[in-house]
């Protein structure tokens, strides 16, 4: 609506009048077009200046489809700037819940505010109007009334989500990368024929030895549209927060990194990781892993358990990737050095590349192990190691009948460690029922109150569901390292007859670790071990 100027100001009351529709408009033809509400609210205010001839508009504010919690409304605050700035004397508004149903708001503006630059205001279908003798308390009672009914909506909201989550819903409005909300259900996940496609050649790619820098630069390169792009192509409208054109926005390392982490290509919901602080503070915080929600084989799997495994092991396992191309060699997190255990760091001659120990570099020149192994050779030796073992074992009937002791070293050694973690996390668990007991006793005998007896019964029971959750983590890694190890033989040696080069995957398949001796000056060699994984 076009500002009226009024010219006899000294005589006239100038009135601007805020309208708000906070629901979604489903009686719009067209997005810009005004809603039914909003009319009826217009044409209600207007009617009542035009009964008024004191009144005259000066100027309209009208926000839709948005909250009333809150100020995050650009009308709104278009409407408090000009009451600071003296142009208004009056705000009319259908009800003072349509100003705001945030009990602070409305005792920060039209309690105070308004009333320090002289602003009336009038609120017609709950007779709210700051002219008016001992309306404040009423006034003050429907903003505690709309206060209560945000809460209370707020909760109900929160409440209807978890049970969708406990039941296995999906809640987002919209799909992680690789999947769509179905069409026929929108809490439900489907395969993204497209996408999904991506999401595994990220994940070999990954296991090829490629960082996630790299991985990145590759799509790029490929003129592959990063998640954002792809689903704007779609039609799908996403508040992105960026400073570059949508059409720039490009793979980074952290896109990467969420894929090749997310337990939703496995086919499995994980939910509620975050939460706002509250109705009316939207900030978003990170929830205990404690309290996400998982629900298992709730859709389509797009990378199946073994790879999904392997991804995760290797980025514990996984050393910096190399800074000039971002890829990380074959041997990386592997080798290390005999004398002292430093790992061996790849270096770059002239001629040819090698690797080093790290405890002679940077400065530091603790081990006596001076000497770098070329690359090549080193690349020879192991692949030529590796045939060896082939040969040595490619038979098919000693592969089914491979005893059970001899598993993988590298699985035992992590299957003892996990029930050490486990033992020491049982102790944990014992000693917190301890506690429990002796303050009950406490309790009975009035050494603490009973409102201490309750935080600290609280304190307690998380540490042991804390403590639950890692005993759980705990097993399911045993299972899965015990399962590895019995297979592991029969798969990897099932896959191959002869290697004619190495690639990350082989040798992450069939060792451990390399440990590289000095060089002994009377024969000019020198010892290498391996550490296989079988």
């Amino acid at each position: 609506m076009n500002k009226i100027e009024c010219t006899s100001r000294n005589k006239k009351l100038r009135v601007g009048i805020y309208l708000r529709l906070s629901n979604e408009d489903r009686d719009k033809v067209n997005k810009d077009d005004d809603s039914e509400s909003i009319k009826n609210q217009r044409n209600m205010l207007t009617d009542y200046i035009n009964k008024h001839p004191e009144f005259v508009l000066v100027d309209e504010y009208s926000d839709e489809d948005l909250s009333g919690a809150g100020t995050y409304r650009p009308e709104f605050e278009r409407l408090i700037k000009d009451c600071e700035n003296k142009k208004l004397d009056i705000v009319l508004c259908k009800s003072q819940s349509r100003f705001s149903r945030d009990m602070e708001i409305v005792e920060k503006y039209i309690n105070n505010k308004f009333k320090e630059w002289n602003i009336r205001f009038i609120g017609l279908s709950d007779n709210a109007d700051t002219l008016v003798l001992g309306n404040k308390k009423s006034r003050q009672i429907n903003g505690l009334v709309n206060e209560w009914y945000l809460e209370d909506v707020s909760n109900n909201i929160r409440s209807a989500f978890y049970s969708k989550m406990k039941q296995g819903e999906f809640i987002s409005p919209f799909a992680s990368f690789g999947y769509d909300v179905s069409s026929e259900d929108n809490n439900k996940l489907v395969v993204d024929p497209v996408a999904s496609e991506i999401v595994k050649d990220i994940f070999n790619l990954y296991l090829t030895g490629l960082g996630f820098t790299a991985i990145a630069k590759y799509l790029n390169s490929k003129n592959i549209p990063c998640p954002s792009l792809y689903k704007y192509r779609k039609g799908i409208k996403l508040n992105v927060i960026s400073d570059r054109p949508r059409e720039e926005i490009k793979w980074n390392a952290n896109a990467i990194k969420r894929i090749l982490t997310n337990e939703l290509y496995l086919g499995h919901l994980v939910q509620g990781k975050r939460t706002t602080i509250s109705y009316k503070n939207h900030k978003i915080k990170r929830k205990n892993k404690s309290e996400w929600i998982k629900t298992l084989n709730t859709h389509e799997a797009i990378i199946d358990e073994e790879t999904f495994n392997k991804v995760q092991l290797a980025m514990t396992e996984r050393t910096k990737p190399m800074k000039r191309n971002g890829v990380v060699h074959i041997f990386s997190g592997k080798v290390f050095c005999l004398k002292c255990k430093h790992y061996m760091r790849k270096k770059n001659s002239t001629k040819h590349e090698y690797l080093v120990c790290s405890g002679n570099l940077n400065g530091y020149e603790t081990c006596i192990n001076k000497s770098g192994i070329r690359y090549d050779k080193l690349e020879k030796l192991i692949l030529d190691a590796i045939n060896n073992k082939i040969s040595k074992y490619y038979d098919e009937m000693q592969l089914k009948n491979i005893d059970s002791k001899k598993s993988s070293s590298k699985f035992n050694d992590k299957i003892n460690s996990l029930k050490k973690q486990k033992e020491q996390t049982l102790k944990e668990i014992s000693k917190t029922k301890n506690y429990l007991k002796n303050l009950y006793e406490d309790k009975v005998n009035g050494v603490i109150t009973i409102s201490q007896f309750k935080n600290l019964i609280t304190y307690y029971n998380k540490n042991e569901d804390m403590y639950n959750n890692q005993i759980k983590s705990i097993k399911e890694k045993i299972v899965y390292y015990k399962e590895k190890s019995s297979k592991n033989n029969e798969k990897t040696f099932g896959k191959y007859k002869k290697l004619e080069e190495l690639n990350k995957i082989i040798i992450d398949e069939f060792i451990d670790k390399i440990f590289i001796d000095k060089i002994n000056k009377d024969t000019n060699t020198r010892n290498i071990q391996i550490k296989w994984n079988f």
